[in-house]
């Protein structure tokens, strides 16, 4: 996906260093690294930071691809966490506003979640969450998805930029994605059909 200012594509390992960059030393949302859905607190807690980097190399260096990066010009600015909802167990708990319906298991690898965002400051406020949005789709028809789950922050209060990691609803909606479930106060589960 492009558009005049940015492009998005998958993040490969040759890529790694434009994340790193993109991220910081410490690592975007207090060191999480992207593990917050991929692991239980108990397991990722005492990793955050430099564990947590590490951890998160080695899975991209395995593969697939577990998201995408936008780019302005040679500058990563934009990360989106995109792929099967099986790659993110701990974003499938019951407890979740992102829990998975019976029509659409998580066990089925054609069913995937968009579930974390992280955008460069400086270019926050731009479009790049819709960019990397309609990228990460783009990524995910081309990999076979069937269907792309988000449970982003609704628009009826405003959310710290931290707390939007997971997205606001009014990008989902524009990208044509419904909501097919509420199960938490303000964070509606939304689907989009590929």
């Amino acid at each position: 996906m492009a558009n005049r200012e940015f492009q998005v594509v998958p993040l490969t390992p040759e890529l790694w260093p434009a994340l790193e960059d993109l991220f910081g030393p410490q690592g975007p949302c207090y060191g999480c690294w992207c593990n917050h859905f991929r692991m239980p607190p108990k397991l990722r807690k005492p990793l955050l930071g430099e564990g947590a980097r590490q951890l998160f190399e080695k899975r991209v260096e395995k593969g697939p691809p577990p998201g995408v990066l936008a780019f302005a010009g040679n500058v990563a600015i934009g990360w989106l966490q995109i792929g099967p909802r099986a790659h993110v167990p701990e974003w499938n708990n019951p407890r979740r506003a992102s829990t998975p319906l019976p029509d659409a298991p998580a066990q089925d690898e054609r069913n995937w979640a968009a579930s974390c965002f992280f955008v460069r400051k400086g270019f926050r406020g731009k479009g790049v969450t819709a960019v990397l949005l309609a990228g990460g789709l783009d990524f995910a028809r081309a990999s076979g998805a069937c269907l792309v789950e988000a449970a982003p922050m609704d628009n009826e209060a405003r959310r710290s930029a931290d707390g939007l990691y997971v997205g606001p609803e009014s990008v989902f909606q524009r990208a044509g994605f419904v909501e097919v479930a509420r199960q938490k106060p303000g964070r509606p589960l939304m689907r989009c059909v590929l």
